[in-house]
């Protein structure tokens, strides 16, 4: 067959390579400008920019063959298959650098509510309380609080849900918290045995 590549849009193009292009539906804009293909910059519209990646998916391969100078079919498949293996990697990494964000963000969060005087003080009343022991065993241990906090100068509060394992068996606890001046004072704290479902307030010492 004739190489009709760069050969203006009415060029004709090898079925063998109009098929759908990954490069272009990864790398869009980039691979637009890698390729000669303007309408690619279309991505920098909004609301075209949401349909764009599918269109150059689509439409991609036929419009680099017409739009620009090819040796040879194979050698304009291999081209397409390395900006397809680029985006491919792009997206990888950038799935896993977000992925990274976010569990950094949760770790230091959790990490942060671990150090507040409320969440001490709950994992001190488990630990201490007769009916925690008595359900639970010793030693008792405790996970990384999740929930929320807000201290400032005049007070805070807290809701933390922790983890809590013992000799004998696991639970969960459920605290609420406010803190008047520097001190903090438990609202709530609630133990729920995971086996049994029973449920002890740690407020009351008198169980």
């Amino acid at each position: 067959m004739e190489n009709t590549s760069g050969q203006g849009p009415h060029a004709a193009v090898p079925p063998e390579i109009d098929r759908w292009n990954w490069g272009a539906f990864l790398l869009n804009w980039i691979w637009g400008i890698g390729n000669n293909t303007p309408l690619a910059l279309l991505m920098f519209v909004p609301f075209v920019n949401l349909v764009m990646p599918f269109v150059l998916g689509v439409k991609g391969s036929a419009w680099a063959w017409r739009h620009k100078r090819w040796e040879s079919i194979a050698a304009f498949r291999a081209t397409q298959r390395r900006w397809a293996w680029w985006g491919l990697g792009i997206l990888v990494a950038s799935i896993t650098i977000v992925a990274g964000g976010i569990a950094l963000m949760t770790w230091s969060i959790g990490s942060a509510m671990a150090h507040t005087d409320a969440y001490r003080l709950g994992v001190e009343r488990v630990s201490n309380h007769p009916a925690a022991v008595a359900a639970l065993g010793k030693p008792i241990t405790a996970s990384r609080p999740s929930g929320s906090f807000v201290v400032d100068d005049t007070g805070g509060s807290a809701e933390f849900t922790f983890d809590v394992a013992g000799s004998k068996q696991r639970g969960v606890i459920y605290l609420e918290a406010t803190r008047h001046g520097t001190r903090w004072a438990l609202d709530r704290i609630e133990l729920d045995i995971d086996e049994t479902g029973e449920q002890i307030d740690l407020n009351r010492l008198d169980l």
